[in-house]
């Protein structure tokens, strides 16, 4: 890990805890530019959809096939047709379009994805993402569109917790797990700090919550 003085200036919000789910997802609907086409990847990545403003022009994608994808549906607004890539109902806004899943897969593939937001076990320090498998004997490999959207995506958002349940960092030097992308991720989102990637010149620290930099340092440097 780069000594703290070269990760430049960093926001350090030492009057309060680590952000919470809610305001994690707020965090990167923040950083996502206006009228941008975005896919948000399954599981914590969807619940940014829940912050995106009506005047962002930001369209969402489903790689199951659909463009104009609105916040999760609820009570009524639920239609069993009507679903992102986890199986989670979603709604539609005014514009929206269907189309076939390998049409939605040129879609990742070929470019047209201004951002993606993904989960991750583990992000290098140089953007490395390994998302789609720990390599444990007994783990089943789940990488769905993930290496798609790692490559093709024109920026790479990880939302995940920053350490793992027996407190080693999953923001490492180099990754341990199977990867899904080399070089590809731009920004990690944790609960304790925003991180920004560089391919060359790797990690900044934007932003920290609840922890400090030269503690937060320290801690990532663990073996």
């Amino acid at each position: 890990m780069t000594p703290a003085d070269d990760f430049g200036p960093t926001i350090e919000h030492l009057d309060r805890g680590p952000l919470t789910r809610d305001e994690l997802a707020a965090a990167v609907a923040r950083d996502i530019p206006v009228g941008s086409v975005v896919n948000l990847g399954i599981g914590q990545p969807t619940t940014v959809a829940e912050h995106l403003g009506t005047d962002s022009g930001i369209v969402l994608h489903t790689e199951n096939g659909m463009l104009g994808m609105g916040p999760q549906a609820r009570g009524d607004d639920i239609d069993p047709d009507l679903t992102n890539a986890g199986k989670i109902p979603v709604t539609e806004l005014p514009g929206a379009a269907y189309f076939h899943h390998a049409d939605s897969f040129a879609m990742m593939r070929g470019g047209h994805l201004d951002v993606c937001v993904m989960g991750a076990f583990q992000v290098s320090h140089h953007g490395d993402l390994a998302n789609w498998s720990t390599g444990a004997p007994d783990a089943i490999p789940a990488v769905g569109g993930a290496m798609d959207l790692a490559i093709g995506a024109k920026a790479v958002f990880v939302m995940m917790s920053l350490f793992a349940s027996n407190g080693l960092a999953k923001l490492v030097p180099q990754c341990s797990y199977p990867l899904t992308g080399l070089r590809c991720v731009s920004r990690v989102y944790t609960e304790q700090a925003i991180f920004q990637i560089d391919v060359d010149t790797g990690v900044t620290v934007v932003e920290t919550f609840g922890i400090g930099l030269t503690e937060l340092i320290a801690r990532l440097a663990l073996p």
